[in-house]
């Protein structure tokens, strides 16, 4: 039986799940992402121990865990962010659609896996610009096209209604909250397969925190999406699989009801009914 803090991370209050589609009630669902023995160096520090996951398509994915547990390197690790890192190295296999990620083209990877980060980090560009980025450096300049995909790309974003009078202002003169769908809507330009999240939402405040929540719920019709979060109930109200990390080990990973209400590992269980972390 759930314990009462447990109950509590499970509710659904703050944010409604809109209804089930078929694509989400459909078992078993392919693998986007293969993770197999990734380990993880900061020079001799080795700060990843042997992680192996599946990341399922069209499914929202958490990493919950305390600070410092591997959670954002390894999310950094599946589109090789890291590599911008000095004196850094990962070993193991890391899988993308069966293609290894670890050889593959790098500029490849980040337009198929693209990043979302912490903190909102438009750039000193107008709004329209911000979003055209991507497809410009891809070699995609057709002014219609280019047109056509920043208006799709603000509309899944759900920022459209709100901009489209704006698009050649400053991005820097949107809400914290707007400029982080900016941001959403940046990634999602050129169309990527998978979408990483890291604490997207750690520095906005509770309206603007549901709104990306509602977002990513509609967004996973469409692309995979892997969210590292400090926030319990965030997973428990967005994710349908939840991983637990601690001290650079993922200590298992399951349905998320079952890892707040039932897990598998006393670590997991100590950290969701706030006994440590």
């Amino acid at each position: 039986m759930a314990s009462p803090q447990q109950q509590q991370i499970m509710t659904r209050e703050s944010v409604t799940r809109p209804a089930e589609t078929a694509a989400s009630k459909t078992p078993g669902a392919a693998c986007k992402l293969t993770a197999r023995n990734i380990d993880f160096f900061y020079g001799s520090f080795q700060a990843l121990h042997s992680i192996s996951l599946d990341v399922p398509s069209h499914r929202i994915t958490a990493f919950i865990g305390p600070s410092g547990c591997g959670k954002s390197t390894f999310l950094r690790t599946m589109n090789r962010m890291n590599e911008a890192l000095r004196n850094t190295r990962v070993e193991g296999e890391l899988r993308l659609d069966g293609q290894d990620i670890l050889s593959m083209d790098v500029t490849t990877v980040r337009r198929r896996v693209g990043m979302v980060f912490q903190k909102s980090n438009p750039f000193p560009k107008s709004i329209f610009d911000n979003v055209a980025y991507g497809l410009r450096v891809n070699g995609i300049s057709r002014k219609s096209v280019v047109e056509e995909a920043v208006e799709r790309s603000l509309q899944h974003a759900a920022l459209w209604t709100e901009v489209k009078d704006k698009l050649h202002k400053p991005a820097s003169a949107l809400s914290g909250g707007q400029q982080q769908r900016l941001c959403i809507a940046r990634a999602l330009a050129v169309e990527p397969e998978v979408l990483l999240l890291d604490e997207p939402c750690s520095a906005l405040d509770p309206i603007a925190t549901r709104r990306i929540e509602e977002l990513l719920f509609e967004l996973k019709e469409m692309t995979t999406i892997v969210i590292v979060t400090h926030n319990m109930q965030q997973a428990a109200r967005i994710a349908d699989l939840t991983g637990f990390f601690l001290l650079g080990k993922l200590m298992e990973i399951d349905d998320t009801k079952k890892i707040f209400q039932n897990p598998g590992k006393k670590e997991t269980e100590d950290y969701v009914t706030g006994r440590f972390g």
